[in-house]
């Protein structure tokens, strides 16, 4: 049965027409995803605590395949509500699942630690930015050989369902820390809109970074309600999230009843050792939190992505805040993550430099550090901007295990093994 949800303007692909098969093209979106080496690499970036310092939490791999069963579930479960979707006409669930799985493909080794090191790296070249560089990995980089480098021709609606963010770097009056895109990619921000222009009001402050097809919020909602809950199950796991330790940051924040409610639940989870299973119907509460609402924008009569908007309970969203704020005061200002963020900039600052040295501004090439195939990349750009591009896409790709190796072959004297040369 076709699904009228969606017409030709949403699964049109960008940068050209891709072979058809079996599949509908949401299906192949997801599987070229799957299938990819990008999204191999997620299983050695860290999510929380560096990748390989614990076996049991969760890395970018697996947090990426649950927000994409959190999507999958909200879907179902806006269907089962009943109008305005029926079995013709609702959101597409391997859509869903292909944008939750693709929405960290571009995040850097490091974790947050890394994409604030590369962007202070970046920010007279352009900036970086973690979702920018999922946007670049799927239109231009994701299939990568010796002799050549190109996307994966996502459709239409795949491309919108990442884009959390589409006011671009030069749109800000000050560069900005993060939530932007990358400026070439105003030609992938045009695409998405069919050309259509952007209204004014919409590029007043946040306004655009708000504007999000259906498909991208419930990746957003999924994403939030994955890591605002599993952070708190992989702290607590590590040893990061301490009855006391709680109790000493309760202690200086404003508890009303309903936080307070939290925190008891939290607790007897954690006494009883039943965090997981508490956690988990806590995600199921966040799914069941949805509903739809019909809105009316310059793009609503477009598509079907942008007449309706989720709606989640506040109730849903304040708990999650409240989780999500627990688990950055006390894990990710901990002095062990902080010590993580030192090390990505020691690491990642070092490596840049010795890179720009040998391949940027030098005459003549001093000693080989890069594979053959991104040397060459650099070598191609005629401008110190396009060259920092192609040396940030370098070490944005590079996993934990992939960068640490690197930098200690270059920098640590004991550290001499050619056997292992990724």
């Amino acid at each position: 049965m076709a699904n009228r949800f969606y017409n030709a303007f949403d699964v049109e692909t960008y940068g050209g027409e891709r072979k058809t098969d079996y599949r509908n093209a949401f299906q192949i979106d997801r599987d070229r995803i799957i299938h990819a080496h990008a999204f191999r690499k997620l299983q050695s970036k860290t999510q929380v605590f560096l990748s390989g310092e614990y076996d049991f939490y969760r890395t970018r791999l697996t947090h990426s395949m649950e927000v994409a069963q959190i999507g999958r579930s909200i879907c179902h479960y806006l269907f089962t509500r009943g109008a305005p979707l029926k079995p013709d006409f609702h959101i597409d669930g391997d859509l869903v699942e292909a944008v939750c799985l693709a929405h960290d493909l571009g995040h850097p080794p490091f974790g947050h630690s890394g994409e604030r090191t590369l962007q202070e790296l970046m920010v007279k070249w352009g900036g970086f930015e973690g979702n920018a560089q999922t946007l670049h990995l799927l239109t231009s980089t994701m299939y990568q050989n010796e002799t050549s480098v190109r996307g994966m021709q996502p459709t239409r609606a795949l491309l919108d369902g990442v884009l959390k963010y589409k006011k671009l770097f030069a749109e800000f009056p000050a560069p900005p820390p993060n939530h932007f895109l990358y400026d070439p990619q105003v030609a992938e921000r045009t695409y998405v809109f069919g050309g259509r222009p952007i209204p004014a009001e919409l590029m007043a402050g946040e306004k655009l970074n708000s504007f999000k097809s259906i498909e991208c919020q419930i990746m957003d909602w999924a994403d939030d309600a994955a890591y605002s809950l599993n952070d708190i199950v992989d702290g607590v796991k590590a040893g990061f999230l301490t009855y006391e330790k709680i109790e000493t940051w309760a202690a200086g924040e404003p508890i009303d009843a309903a936080r307070q409610a939290l925190l008891d639940d939290l607790f007897d989870a954690i006494r009883a050792d039943r965090l997981e299973n508490v956690f988990s119907q806590k995600i199921g509460r966040f799914i069941r939190a949805c509903r739809l609402r019909e809105r009316d924008n310059f793009m609503a009569a477009k598509t079907n992505r942008y007449r309706f908007e989720l709606i989640v309970s506040k109730e849903a969203e304040n708990e999650a805040l409240f989780f999500k704020k627990m688990a950055n005061d006390i894990i990710f200002e901990s002095p062990q993550l902080q010590q993580i963020e030192h090390k990505a900039r020691r690491v990642m600052f070092e490596l840049w430099e010795a890179v720009w040295r040998n391949y940027v501004e030098p005459r003549q090439r001093v000693i080989k550090i890069l594979p053959p195939r991104v040397g060459r990349l650099i070598d191609a750009e005629a401008t110190q901007r396009g060259k920092a591009r192609q040396l940030c896409d370098y070490l944005a790709g590079l996993t934990d295990g992939m960068i640490v190796r690197t930098y200690r072959r270059l920098f640590d004297p004991v550290f001499g093994s050619i056997r292992d040369l990724s």
